[in-house]
């Protein structure tokens, strides 16, 4: 009886291993979530000093969008990992887009939090937030180069640590 389920146990192990992927890439990092199927990006704008810009012309590269506020306590903690991200894979564009109401300085603000290479967009009539159904900050989705969301977190996240800038060195453009 003991061969039957040490054959078993065999038998499973080895099932498991035939379907493991034989070059899966690194996983997608936690809290993010594979959004299945992908929703298209939305139609949105953003400013800075320099103007406008349209959320869709990043296509072409891999987006990581962050929805950020100066009050939001797990927002400003993770903006230093943003810029390490940023700084570790060139390929990847971080866009930090603040979201607070009213006249803040972002730039000031992300200077002050050592995150200044994020740039200071924002989104000050939330047209964002409702167009991504954004309820809580630190809000983050993923898009991939056609415009589509891939992933999405409504939660911070260690995006400088080794697992996170593996998988997103991982993405081709």
């Amino acid at each position: 009886m003991n061969r039957k389920i040490i054959g078993l146990l065999a038998l499973a192990v080895l099932y498991e291993i035939a379907l493991a992927p034989v070059h899966a890439g690194p996983a997608m990092p936690k809290p993010m979530v594979a959004q299945k199927p992908a929703k298209t990006e939305p139609s949105v704008w953003l400013s800075d000093a320099g103007g406008r810009h349209a959320l869709a012309s990043y296509k072409g590269h891999y987006v990581l969008l962050n929805m950020w506020a100066t009050w939001c306590i797990p927002c400003v903690a993770e903006l230093p990992a943003l810029t390490r991200l940023k700084a570790a894979v060139p390929s990847l564009t971080v866009l930090a887009v603040n979201m607070d109401r009213g006249q803040v300085d972002a730039a000031a603000f992300l200077k002050s939090h050592n995150a200044a290479t994020l740039g200071a967009l924002r989104d000050a009539d939330t047209a964002l937030m409702r167009s991504f159904t954004v309820f809580a900050l630190p809000t983050t989705v993923l898009i991939d180069p056609k415009g589509n969301i891939i992933g999405r977190t409504e939660a911070p996240a260690e995006w400088a640590s080794p697992e996170s800038i593996a998988y997103f060195k991982s993405l081709k453009n």
